[in-house]
């Protein structure tokens, strides 16, 4: 199964965090500290957790200053419920449900999972009850009068019922009783003691729900692990510490007892091949120090019991040898950071080949690390648990938002008291503070970037960013004229900075320059194009492109296609008629709506967000312009 949508409601900070998509890879969750991050992944991994208990508890989660307004309006607390969610049924559990309740009873490939404050998990699937039992009893003969019977039971239980009641009698058929008996055997075996077929189906695929992983900053490796004691232990008695390290001990076949096997070289062995394993992995994405190794020992500890007697307790030891310095340390005397990290890659690596099904919860993973080493953390989620596990981590960090994969970011963010935590896939917040780690990230990745490129092109801002790049490439793919692979696409963040860019950078970078025909700062560039900045064909006002003195990035599009884009965006229903004046498409919209401006980055998100379903749907003018404005962009590229 695969986690679509969640909705967190009345828990801690979040009142109604509204429904939030979850990708099918990795999802982050962006916001300031205190936002609502940690709330949000607490409340969807008590959905379902690999641990027994991690429960709700009503006076620690539930809002305090909601809690006696809502106990004095009668609500019980208990029946509410913290945590909504959507699964999408993968084609396996189609098959399993079509082929144990027939074709056609499956209406929908989505499973509701909801949980109650009390702990009921409540499930829910869309199904046509009517076509299961139509489905039940084909192939099976009866006689007129108790045909008509089966056929009136609308529900698994009327037809329980009936079968229960059911009595033949002298002119019953040999068979009819056979088919009966037919029909019992089936609905024995396909709905059993589920009340409901819903309830049926849901027994069928339950072992195929995930249940969820919480790994935080508490849940660090220690330096020493007692480990029958930790082998034998429950985990829902073991802290996340202990629960970490007993990862690390399965890793190393500990449950077959090889690390306690009184045979020296047979436990030698085993304890290199785990630090053979954890090395590699150590050396592979710890790019800070590839001087380090992992060195696990066993050590034999004398206990005294309460009665007098002693006892041995075997305890795992980590240390780490550092090639450079030509010693070793204990593990818990590294780094905060990486303690962290391989204290992660201990918990995790065993997922990475089981099949067992598990979504993995990440709160504010590696705030310890330097922020290479966030990049290599990223890099392992990216390619070990991705592929096979669906993540989704919180972070207020640059170097952990992706840039070329803006799309995974959800923006967490603390409104009122009354409004709690929001959380969305629109970037256009107001909070400035809350955007910081996006707008890092592109700037850490234009800094990483425009330096090694010869041919820059400076744009306006985000908009302009996902229209030029996703139609240049769709272009591409149609054969027809696009942006040459070789243009770098810098967005400067507004057009009152272009100036500023090409004053910084101009003298020392090949630019050109797209930019609205309106912009004040258009007579700057030009003043800087006479000073040696810039060359004067470099600048690319959009009015060149399209019959009008003044024009945006939006005007390139047909008004048929921007305004299917802006109706999607905002629930309207706007047609070209409706729109008056001879002005930029922005603008007629905004008048239309009575209003100064609306937020033209908010198509363009939904524009990136669902490119496949709109570049599809582009009228020739809309990719006639376009290809104007590449056509002319590739005029002004140099050589190297």
């Amino acid at each position: 199964m695969i986690l679509k949508e969640v909705t967190i409601k009345k828990f801690r900070n979040i009142i109604d965090s509204t429904k939030v998509d979850i990708e099918s890879d990795i999802t982050c969750l962006v916001g300031k500290n205190e936002s609502g991050k940690s709330s949000f992944l607490n409340a969807l991994y008590r959905l379902n957790p690999i641990r027994t208990n991690a429960e709700f508890k009503i006076e620690d989660q539930y809002p305090a200053w909601l809690e006696k307004k809502d106990r004095m309006k009668g609500v019980n607390l208990e029946d509410e419920r913290p945590v909504s969610t959507l699964f999408e049924l993968e084609e396996n559990e189609i098959e399993l449900i079509n082929e144990t309740f027939g074709e056609g009873v499956l209406k929908s490939n989505t499973l509701t999972l909801n949980k109650s404050y009390k702990g009921t998990l409540y499930h829910w699937l869309n199904l046509d009850e009517s076509q299961y039992l139509k489905n039940l009893i084909q192939g099976l003969s009866f006689s007129k009068e108790t045909r008509a019977e089966i056929t009136k039971c609308s529900k698994v239980s009327e037809l329980r019922s009936f079968l229960e009641n059911y009595e033949s009698d002298e002119e019953t058929t040999e068979k009819e009783t056979e088919s009966i008996d037919s029909l019992k055997e089936r609905f024995e075996e396909q709905i059993g003691n589920s009340a409901t077929l819903i309830s049926a189906c849901y027994s069928l695929i339950q072992k195929s729900i995930p249940k969820f992983i919480y790994f935080d900053k508490y849940s660090t490796l220690p330096y020493t692990v007692k480990i029958k004691e930790v082998l034998e232990a429950d985990d829902s008695t073991l802290d996340d510490n202990m629960l970490t390290a007993k990862s690390l001990l399965r890793m190393a076949a500990a449950d077959d007892d090889y690390l306690l096997n009184p045979d020296y070289e047979r436990r030698k062995r085993e304890l290199e091949n785990v630090a053979n394993a954890l090395t590699q992995d150590v050396l592979e994405y710890w790019s800070q120090n590839t001087s380090l190794r992992v060195n696990p020992d066993i050590d034999k500890t004398t206990v005294n019991k309460q009665n007098g007697q002693t006892t041995v307790i075997d305890e795992l030891k980590i240390r780490i040898w550092d090639d450079k310095h030509f010693l070793s340390l204990p593990f818990d005397e590294h780094s905060t950071g990486f303690q962290w990290f391989f204290s992660f890659l201990a918990a995790f690596s065993e997922y990475e080949y089981k099949d067992e099904p598990v979504i993995i919860l990440l709160d504010e993973p590696g705030l310890g690390l330097h922020g290479k080493a966030q990049a290599d953390f990223l890099r392992f989620i990216e390619e070990r648990l991705a592929p096979k596990r669906q993540v989704i981590y919180s972070t207020h960090s640059p170097f952990m938002v992706q840039p070329n994969k803006l799309e995974r970011a959800r923006i967490v963010e603390e409104k009122s008291r009354d409004e709690g935590s929001k959380v969305t896939a629109d970037v256009m917040t107001s909070d400035p503070d809350t955007l910081f780690p996006l707008q890092g990230a592109l700037g850490y990745d234009l800094a990483q970037h425009m330096f090694i490129s010869k041919n820059n092109l400076i744009l306006e801002g985000t908009s302009d960013y996902t229209y030029i790049s996703a139609i240049s490439d769709f272009l591409v793919t149609k054969g027809r004229i696009g942006l040459k692979d070789e243009w770098t696409l810098i967005p400067v963040g507004g057009a009152d900075l272009i100036p500023t860019f090409v004053a910084l950078l101009g003298i020392h970078l090949d630019l050109t320059v797209v930019v609205d025909a309106r912009k004040e700062g258009n007579q700057k560039l030009a003043n800087l194009s006479k000073n040696g900045y810039l060359k004067s064909k470099k600048i690319i006002t959009l009015n060149e492109i399209v019959a009008s003195k003044l024009a945006d990035i939006e005007d390139l599009f047909s008004e048929s296609d921007y305004l299917k884009l802006y109706n999607d965006t905002f629930s309207k229903t706007h047609k070209p008629e409706d729109l008056k004046g001879s002005d930029q498409i922005v603008n007629k919209l905004a008048r239309l709506e009575g209003i100064p401006r609306f937020n033209h980055g908010r198509p363009a998100d939904v524009f990136l967000r669902n490119r496949d379903k709109y570049l599809d749907e582009l009228s020739d003018e809309t990719l006639g312009n376009f290809e104007k404005l590449f056509d002319k962009i590739n005029e002004t590229f140099e050589e190297k």
